[in-house]
Order: C-alpha cells, then structure tokens, then sequence
C-alpha cells in the first residue's frame, strides 16, 4: 500500500510569509515554559531540608514531572489533530502556574507531588500546540520555525537553574510562588498566539485542499523510517545527558576545577547548544535535513572519541562543537518526521518532544548508575561511540524535493490528511 508524503514544496494557497512575530511569541513563551519547568529539580535541595525527603522520594517527584510531561505530549497532540484547540497553550501555561503555586505552599509530600504533575502537565500541552504553531507560522520555512521556537526553551533551561540560585535558595519555599508571574506572563503571550490560531484555522477551513506533489512512500518505509528517527533521538539525547548532567563532575574529577569554574564551562556548551539549535533549522531548509542530521549525528563522531583524551582547553572546545552539532539535529528530525505525516503535527510533536524529556531522564539515571559502579571518565569513553547510530540515516528516504518556500504551512498544521 502506498501512501503520499508531502515536500516542503506544492501549490501555495494562502500565507506565504513567514509570521515572524508570533516566531518570536512562540520562542518567549518557550523560554518560559522550560524556565519553569528547569525551576523543578533546581530547588530539590530546598525541598529535599525543608521536607526531610530521601533521594528516592526525590526520584518519585522527577518520575511524577516526566511521566506527565513526557507521556500526556502524544495524547494531547493527537488529540488536538482532531479538534483543534487554539486557547489550550493559555490553559497549559495555567496548569504550570497553579503548580508553582502550590509548590510554594505545599506542606506535605503528596501536595508536592500533585504540583509536580501540574508542571508536567502544563508542559505536556505546551510543547505539541506551540510545535504546531510555529509550522503555521513557517511560510513553509519549516526548519527556521522549529529552531527559532527551540532555542527559546534552550535559553529557559539554562536561565531556571540560575533564578532558583538567587531567588529560591535564599527566599525559600514561599518565594517560589514569585515564579507564577513568569506562568502570568506566558498565559498573557499565549492568549494573543491563540487569537492569531484561531483566525488562521478558520481562514484555512474555507480553502480548497492544497495539491502537493512529493515521492510516493510506501507504509512500510515510513514505519522504518520514523523507527530510525527515534534511534537517532536515543542517540542524541542520551549523549546530551552524559554532558548535562555530569559534564562538571567529570571537570572537577579529572581537572580538578573548581566548582564555580565547572558551572562557567558548563555553560559554554549551554550556549553552543543554543546556537546549534538556532542554525540547524536553517541549515536543513537549505540543503536539505537529511544531510543535516547526516553531519549532525554521525559527523560529531571524530570528537565525542577524543574528548576523554584531550586537555582541559581542547575539552572545552570539543564539547562546544559537540552540543552545537547535536542541538542542531533536533529541528531538522522533528519536522523530517512532521513530513513524512502530515496532517498528524500535533501527534509527531508530542512523541519527539516526549522522547526529548524521556530520553534526557533516562540517560541520566542510567549514566548515573554507570558512574557509580565504573567512574565519570568511563561513562564518557562509553558514550563516545553513540554517534556511530548516526550511520541509520541511510535508510531514511528522499522525501524532500527541491529547497523552496513556496508551501502552505497553515493547511499542513491543521488540516487532517483524510
């Protein structure tokens, strides 16, 4: 049986322009998002005083978050598919703000545990509907949209842990209801991107469906094809753990840095990331994301191998090309994936970005396990060889016709294949 696979090209029929404004919308609102969300295991110490909790119980508020906001992500993108929903990011974002809330006056530990799941929740929501609408705002730049929306939660990731310090640390865990206006703020930004949605649903209900022409793909290949596409993501978010979670461990082990200088390096890859993911997007409209996730995944291989042999300096240099080389293979993975189903962008978002949080938990439990019964050094010797899955990008097919922006994002984000 065979079914069509949408190109990036086709007639237009509509919004051509790439809606910069709600990009940038999206891309706060993001950095808000994952600020909140980064906020969670920032403040474990907090919790962990004032609630007289074991690092088991600590683990169960991290399994409770990741549950939520990794395995709802399909159901509501799926969902939404279905029935568009244009005001669920608002509810959402309201979701994570009665969470804060109530971390913040929380008194007892199933309290913190439902606040935990309020988060998660939120988050769930967030990332499937705000997927969708930088698609809709793409003017078929898909690969930019994606990238411009990603790189605001990579700026949120980073900027959590740095509030809590110097906000919940200090204030306790009263001052983390200061948090809410952040949630306040998002609701208000993700209000007026629902206003814009809704408009631009109902403009697309009254246009004839838009003729595409693309490669005929049989189902089979594209099982085979969204099967390597989640290799590829184990591959990358299981490396990026390795570095995020016990990149100043394994400085401090092996260099002998300073506590304060490992969390200085730490944030040098941070910002390589962040810019990865600001050109991989781009990068894929141009030349095709095949070829990026090609150069992404299998091209960092060289490094990820001498970076357990290398000086202090080269360290921080490899690891820098590291996480802009990975960081950049998400957008170009996510809307690869989006292409091969169309009409399904909520359901493609949520499962990419729910393995984006699963994975990242996993592999950060599972390194850490390595860690403890061999040594950091080795957990990075180990995790050296991920890039070589890379090679399975052969067997993604050619789905992209020649580079052009000539597409309709709005029919692709909201209009249900039959």
């Amino acid at each position: 049986m065979e079914a069509r696979v949408k190109s990036g090209g086709g007639v237009a029929a509509g919004n051509e322009t790439t809606v910069f404004a709600i990009l940038l919308a999206i891309s706060v609102s993001h950095l808000l998002n994952d600020t909140i969300q980064s906020l969670l295991p920032a403040i474990y110490p907090v919790l962990k005083d004032s609630f007289a909790l074991s690092f088991a119980q600590i683990g169960l508020i991290t399994f409770v978050f990741q549950v939520t906001a990794s395995l709802l992500q399909p159901l509501v993108g799926s969902f939404t598919d279905r029935r568009p929903m244009p005001y669920s990011l608002t509810i959402g974002m309201g979701a994570s703000l009665c969470g804060l809330l109530l971390l913040s006056v929380a008194s007892t530990y199933p309290v913190l545990l439902v606040a935990a799941a309020l988060v998660g929740t939120g988050s769930s929501v967030f990332h499937p509907e705000s997927s969708r609408v930088a698609r809709m705002a793409s003017g078929g730049r898909y690969g930019l949209a994606q990238s411009v929306f990603q790189v605001g939660g990579n700026v949120g990731s980073a900027l959590g842990p740095l509030l809590a310090a110097s906000i919940v640390v200090p204030g306790g865990q009263k001052s983390i209801a200061w948090f809410s206006i952040v949630a306040l703020l998002g609701m208000i930004v993700l209000f007026n991107v629902g206003g814009w949605y809704k408009r631009q649903h109902r403009a697309a209900t009254k246009r004839p469906p838009v003729v595409r022409t693309g490669p005929e793909i049989s189902r089979t290949r594209i099982i085979v094809a969204l099967v390597v596409l989640v290799t590829l993501i184990f591959s990358k978010f299981f490396y990026m753990a390795s570095i995020s979670s016990y990149y100043t461990f394994y400085l401090i082990d092996k260099f002998d840095v300073g506590v304060q200088t490992a969390q200085l390096l730490l944030f040098v890859f941070l910002a390589a990331v962040a810019a990865g993911t600001l050109f991989g997007g781009p990068l894929g409209d141009r030349f095709g994301r095949k070829y990026v996730i090609w150069a992404s995944i299998l091209g960092i291989l060289p490094f990820t191998l001498a970076l357990p042999h290398v000086g202090l300096v080269a360290t921080v240099v490899l690891t820098a090309i590291i996480g802009a080389g990975l960081a950049s293979a998400f957008p170009a993975i996510l809307v690869f994936a989006q292409e091969l189903m169309p009409g399904k962008i909520g359901t493609v978002s949520g499962i990419f970005f729910g393995l984006a949080f699963g994975m990242g938990g996993l592999g950060a439990a599972a390194l850490g396990a390595l860690a403890d019964r061999t040594s950091i050094v080795f957990v990075y010797q180990v995790t050296a060889f991920l890039p070589v899955i890379g090679l399975l990008t052969i067997f993604l097919p050619n789905i992209e016709g020649p580079r052009s922006r000539k597409a309709q994002p709005v029919v692709d984000a909201i209009t249900p294949e039959p």
